[in-house]
């Protein structure tokens, strides 16, 4: 996993995968075949082993190399062999990069993404394309960004994913971009998004560009990702299926969300937020006497949704910050009886303790 400190064994990826189908994703990139011999098991056991009702299973790779031919490209061939039914190739969008990562022409740049997409498609490989670093790339020469956007979609990719790879965009360049490729799209292709979090916009970005016209948005669950991570599922697919009125899970699926998040951060020994909006421990906790107080007459007074619509659950924190309504409704829970003057006693108690480093 492109995650420092997190390395994910064959048996945790396919336990996360597992997990992955059972919230109900359309789509678990597992990989990259023949990159080590960890993707490689992956692959050879997920056809043996995963029994996948909701999602489906795909393997990840790139385009030919510079110069080079498909047939004898062992990326594409290591992605054939993976027998996934559906296949995700990398593909450079921003000249910048042709030239100076790949070292060749732009043209050359454009034929690697249509010869790979079309050997792919011959093969009876559904092809979704991320056109890494796709936002930079239109923002310095949209007409190269739209050559190879162009070349995909005519041969064949049935998705085509912006990535902002660097994760330097905001939601108003990324919405206006989307906009703009959608136009230009159609309904030749389905348009997706990949952010970054690295200006901490990659939720809001990915909510922009749902708004602009994308239908297919890739995420991680936790938001775990390369350096500071990736949009987070847990957070963004709420955001869509409560918020925004997408149906991005099947029926019922939603509630597993916090199980779910809670399960991959113990597979993988990442200890999940606290304060993870939707999922986190903290999420629906609240501390502050006045905010008990109206919850207990109202539960949406300082709750934007139920949590139990994502599988959480409300707490009521006890601190010097209390109320005596708090402690009356600690006391309910622990089954006792408390009049008025008892819990002004407790309440001060609990204050001085605190004062004292309790």
């Amino acid at each position: 996993m492109q995650v420092e400190g997190v390395s994910a064994s064959v048996v945790d990826k396919l336990r996360i995968a597992e997990q992955l189908d059972y919230l109900g994703v359309q789509y678990i990139e597992g990989g990259w075949p023949g990159a080590n011999p960890k993707d490689e098991e992956f692959f050879a056991r997920a056809k043996r082993e995963l029994k996948l009702s909701t999602s489906r299973l795909v393997a990840f790779g790139s385009t030919r190399r510079p110069a080079g031919k498909v047939d004898d490209d062992a990326t594409l061939r290591n992605l054939i062999n993976a027998e996934t039914s559906a296949v995700c190739i990398v593909a450079k969008s921003w000249d910048y990069h042709v030239e100076t990562a790949l070292q060749t022409s732009l043209d050359e740049g454009v034929a690697m993404v249509a010869d790979s997409v079309k050997y792919l498609g011959s093969h009876d490989r559904m092809v979704l394309v991320d056109l890494e670093h796709f936002f930079d790339g239109y923002k310095h020469n949209p007409e190269f960004s739209l050559r190879v956007l162009e070349a995909a979609v005519v041969n064949g990719a049935t998705h085509l994913v912006l990535c902002d790879t660097n994760g330097g965009s905001l939601p108003h360049e990324v919405e206006s971009i989307v906009a703009a490729v959608a136009k230009h799209v159609g309904n030749d292709a389905i348009i997706g998004i990949h952010c970054h979090d690295d200006t901490g916009c990659a939720v809001a970005n990915s909510l922009a560009a749902v708004r602009a016209g994308v239908r297919h948005v890739q995420g991680t669950l936790n938001g775990l990702g390369e350096r500071t991570g990736n949009t987070n599922l847990t957070t963004i697919i709420p955001n869509l299926q409560l918020k925004m009125g997408y149906t991005c899970l099947p029926d019922g699926h939603l509630e597993r969300l916090t199980a779910v998040s809670n399960h991959v951060a113990e597979v993988l020994n990442r200890p999940l937020n606290p304060q993870a909006p939707y999922v986190g421990a903290s999420a629906f906790a609240h501390k502050a006497g006045l905010h008990v107080s109206a919850i207990a007459r109202a539960k949406d007074a300082y709750e934007h949704v139920s949590p139990d619509l994502v599988g959480n659950g409300t707490r009521f924190l006890v601190s010097e910050m209390a109320g005596r309504a708090t402690i009356a409704m600690k006391a309910e829970e622990l089954g006792l009886q408390a009049d008025g003057a008892v819990l002004s006693a407790i309440l001060d108690e609990l204050k001085r303790l605190e004062f004292e480093g309790y």
